[in-house]
């Protein structure tokens, strides 16, 4: 059963810092460019993050210098650490290999 799984998320305050992670299962990794994407209430869901097997990087203006992608492979595991978070970043974030779609895991930044 191919399964990803986020979590991490939570309410921070502006400048705060979270990680989120996101657990494959099945054959949901291997081979995959794992991506992070975000959707603001109201809003379009909005490409975030994106890393290849190989480990070669693409983030969205918006984050880049702030938030960093990372995998690990031997667990199935992809990150997304997030720092100096700003209001603008609260949304429900997910990832996905491009087939499948976790569930999504909330980030709420306060002012």
């Amino acid at each position: 059963q191919v399964q990803l799984v986020e979590s991490g998320g939570g309410l921070v305050q502006a400048g705060g810092s979270l990680r989120l992670s996101c657990a494959a299962s099945g054959r949901a990794f291997y081979g995959y460019t794992m991506r992070w994407l975000r959707q603001a209430p109201g809003a379009e869901r909005e490409f975030v993050a994106l890393i290849r097997e190989g480990g070669s990087t693409h983030y969205a203006d918006s984050v880049k210098g702030r938030f960093t992608i990372s995998r690990d492979n031997a667990r199935k595991t992809v990150y997304l650490q997030m720092n100096n978070l700003k209001p603008e970043d609260t949304a429900v974030y997910y990832c996905s290999n491009g087939d499948y779609w976790g569930q999504g895991t909330q980030v709420t930044v306060s002012s």
